[in-house]
């Protein structure tokens, strides 16, 4: 699913249900973007959608959705408290089953401290990196690998995952339209080439209320580097087949994995 999220977490929550409703066709995997309930720049708003209260709200939603949907939700990402740093939170992704429980989470390991020149990012003066990554099993057959955004930028992260032999990876996105434009389309086609992986990419898109800009262009990247689906700009949903005989063929015609000499 492709957003232009604001300020205000009820709004956010109350358009994603609107989009599924208008969308009406069965699910299988929903990926929600970066920053999903909530972007904005605004420390007292961040502080209030950290809260306990709050994240206990939207995980509810989300897993309601889920069971309501049938469907693995990966919540693109919220923020919570870090308990150990008072007014730091995590950039977290939690994942739920078709039955509406939570199944894991992750937190945003590599965090945007960038200076564009147009514009500047310190995504650590108020965000914790997360320790470790995380994957989870939809079936036997697809394992998922989780990152969010300036993940992408770190092809160990995904390397590290294709070893535990997952053969999908999620990238819920916020990215800028400089680093958008340069970048996104070409890091999502190389991690899904280089591990021979389904890349499933949700974006924010257009010009939010704190009146930064997003690039949007969600995709569906198949392990060949080809686009399978793609929005490249306002809100709404893309959708593919994943396929299984497809991702073994390549495998088996071009076995790179097996080929590797650094481990």
């Amino acid at each position: 699913m492709q957003l232009c999220s604001g300020e205000h977490v009820e709004d956010n929550l109350e358009k994603i249900t609107a989009i599924l409703a208008s969308h009406n066709k069965p699910i299988d995997v929903l990926l929600l973007p970066e920053n999903a309930t909530l972007l904005s720049n605004d420390a007292k708003l961040k502080q209030q959608a950290a809260q306990e209260k709050t994240v206990q709200h939207i995980l509810s939603f989300f897993s309601t959705l889920a069971k309501e949907q049938q469907c693995w939700l990966i919540a693109g990402s919220m923020l919570i408290e870090n308990k150990q740093q008072p007014q730091r939170y995590f950039n977290h992704c939690p994942v739920f089953a078709p039955d509406g429980s939570q199944v894991t989470s992750y937190d945003k390991m590599h965090l945007f401290d960038v200076d564009l020149g147009s514009e500047s990012w310190q995504e650590s003066a108020t965000i914790s990196a997360g320790e470790k990554p995380s994957a989870f099993e939809i079936t036997p057959m697809w394992k998922v690998g989780l990152s969010i955004c300036y993940d992408l930028r770190f092809p160990e992260l995904y390397r590290n995952y294709s070893t535990q032999g997952c053969n999908i990876f999620t990238v819920p996105a916020a990215f800028t339209v400089p680093t958008g434009k340069a970048h996104w389309g070409i890091l999502l086609k190389a991690r899904a080439i280089e591990n021979q992986a389904y890349v499933l990419a949700a974006a924010q898109s257009g010009k939010h209320a704190d009146g930064r800009k997003t690039y949007g262009h969600s995709c569906i990247i198949n392990p060949w580097g080809e686009t399978m689906a793609e929005l490249n700009s306002g809100e709404g949903i893309i959708s593919a087949s994943l396929d299984q005989r497809f991702l073994n063929d390549l495998k088996r015609r071009m076995p790179v994995l097996q080929h590797r000499k650094l481990l």
